[in-house]
């Protein structure tokens, strides 16, 4: 007697089960991430308001450079105003020279020295919302933040796991200069694509750190920064023959697409290559000088004199300090022999900044890109408890909203 034996069939999964499963396990990854750095944004952003709304000066400024009639309006003011312009209105580039002018200001300064991604897509935002150009710019700045702490937690927790992951999120969330992530201004945009974009390097998914690093030269010309540590990352992998040669190589075709070619349109419109430049140097008195200001604040400052350009004395006091950290932890960071793309992300936007003839008061944010460094630090405080951790940087929370805050809006010139 045989017995015929039937294969039961097993019912395949139905999409929203396995969607479902993802979602929990997405939130179980990420939600305490995101809720980390949601809760320390939300402690300083409140904290910064509350200090602007207690000084009152803001209401008796011009709307453009840090005035309004509301005290959240200081978050759309002086770089904001110039991105809710382009977000309206478009560009217009252009080199007017300014009438008998003798001094460093030589050019009236127009939109073209504000890279196209960030404000098209508060452009889309306001679309897709119907939000006004502020109210779109908050939008965007606020999801890209986000973003920008998911991805320096993915490089951080690569390095270090996930207790030293939470902690390098929990530092971009406090960071001198986090003022501006919550801000109608480009920096979250940036760090969150140069972050993602070391981690693809990191993963070896060249493609799309090829595609992220064009995108990441739409928005801001440090963007030069990392191109250059893709395109050595993406050298060394073709000498070791690790990934082929085809994908590496589209990589760096890729990368500098978006800087160069916003910068040769705007040099195109201008009847000149170098407009670019020309208007950053003739209208906001920014161009590279090789370090000779950034010495100049360092030297001066200490012993009172404001010599300088545009002194801001007390956001220059925590420029310095910002400088003296990142000088601090440079050397703890190459002791870890982190990956080369952000050995030289790092040393070569910290090169920019450093050696760039600008506001100084802007020092601070202009090294928020410089999130490697975080690594020696999210690293020491891994060994810390959860709890102690979360307190540290919640008191860190409470008091940037006098020194990512207050101090850059209403004391410096952001």
């Amino acid at each position: 007697m045989s017995t015929t034996l039937h294969r039961v069939p097993v019912p395949a999964p139905d999409r929203a089960s396995v969607l479902r499963r993802r979602l929990r396990a997405a939130a179980r990854r990420h939600g305490p991430v995101l809720a980390l750095f949601g809760a320390l944004k939300l402690v300083g952003f409140c904290s910064f308001l509350y200090l602007l709304d207690s000084a009152g000066d803001f209401r008796t400024k011009h709307p453009r450079f840090g005035g309004g009639a509301h005290v959240w309006d200081v978050l759309g003011t002086w770089d904001g105003w110039w991105y809710e312009q382009i977000a309206v209105h478009g560009y217009d580039p252009k080199l007017v020279p300014v009438p008998g002018a003798t001094g460093l200001i030589t050019l009236e300064g127009n939109s073209a020295a504000f890279f196209p991604l960030y404000p098209a897509l508060m452009r889309l935002a306001s679309t897709v919302t119907g939000l006004g150009p502020y109210g779109a710019g908050m939008l965007v700045s606020v999801a890209a933040s986000f973003v920008a702490a998911l991805g320096i937690y993915a490089v951080a927790e690569r390095l270090g796991g996930r207790r030293a992951g939470l902690a390098a999120a929990g530092l971009w969330a406090v960071w001198p200069g986090s003022g501006v992530e919550w801000a109608v201004y480009s920096d979250s945009l940036y760090v969150a694509l140069a972050a993602w974009a070391c981690h693809a390097v990191m993963t070896r998914r060249w493609l799309t750190a090829g595609v992220l690093t064009f995108l990441a030269g739409l928005n801001r010309p440090t963007a030069a920064a990392l191109i250059a540590a893709l395109g050595v990352a993406a050298l060394f992998a073709l000498r070791d023959r690790r990934d082929g040669v085809l994908r590496p190589l589209l990589a760096l075709a890729v990368a500098p697409l978006g800087l160069l070619g916003y910068l040769g349109w705007v040099g195109h419109r201008m009847g000149d290559y170098g407009g670019y430049f020309t208007l950053q140097s003739g209208a906001w008195a920014h161009r590279f000088d090789y370090g000779e200001q950034t010495l100049d604040v360092l030297t001066s400052l200490p012993v009172g004199h404001y010599t300088y350009l545009f002194p801001s004395p007390f956001a220059d006091v925590i420029g310095v300090a910002v400088v003296l950290l990142a000088c601090a932890l440079l050397p703890l960071l190459l002791r870890l022999r982190p990956p080369a793309v952000l050995v030289v992300h790092t040393v070569l936007t910290l090169a920019l900044v450093l050696g760039s003839q600008q506001i100084f008061a802007n020092v601070s944010r202009y090294l928020l890109p410089c999130f490697p460094l975080f690594l020696p630090l999210a690293l020491g405080m891994r060994r810390l408890s959860l709890r102690l951790q979360c307190t540290l940087l919640g008191i860190a929370a409470v008091a940037s909203g006098s020194y990512a805050g207050y101090a850059l809006f209403e004391l410096g010139v952001p």
